[in-house]
């Protein structure tokens, strides 16, 4: 795999993702492809969780849309969930990930070696900090802020 970033534009600025391949190729892969075929264009955040998440990835910005790409296996690793860090989200199922995406705002030990760690913002975390949030304790947000574009990019 080429690609080694993943650029978010928000209304605000954007946001850059380093893939980590090492730990989840197939994620990291599945991301990119997704990217460069525009599907992550105009998708919102929609649950987002002070202290907790930001959840983004699913075209019908209702928590249980995916791309059309089969679901991926787990690549579960022994990577910390620390502020910053991005996995892939997913039903009950750990073998569920497709297109859903998670960046933590803090470190969440409960979710390490529960799912897929394929990437790190390494600029523009204070952006995803400004994201609305959801009301309530779902997490779901009213009016939410999306991601305008993201592309695959090669540094």
């Amino acid at each position: 795999m080429d690609f080694t970033h993943i650029d978010i534009k928000l209304e605000q600025g954007n946001v850059k993702i380093k893939l980590k391949p090492d730990l989840a190729p197939n994620h990291s892969q599945r991301i990119v492809e997704l990217a460069n075929e525009g599907f992550y264009n105009g998708v919102v955040f929609h649950r987002v969780i002070p202290d907790f998440m930001a959840q983004t990835g699913d075209p019908t910005g209702t928590g249980t849309g995916s791309s059309e790409k089969p679901n991926l296996k787990q690549e579960f690793s022994s990577e910390k969930h620390v502020r910053g860090t991005v996995s892939m989200a997913r039903s009950s199922d750990p073998d569920s990930g497709n297109s859903q995406f998670f960046i933590c705002y803090k470190d969440c030990t409960s979710l390490d070696g529960n799912y897929t760690v394929w990437g790190e913002v390494v600029e523009g975390m204070e952006l995803v900090d400004n994201l609305k949030k959801g009301r309530d304790s779902s997490g779901m947000v009213e009016n939410p802020d999306k991601m305008i574009e993201v592309t695959a990019i090669n540094e």
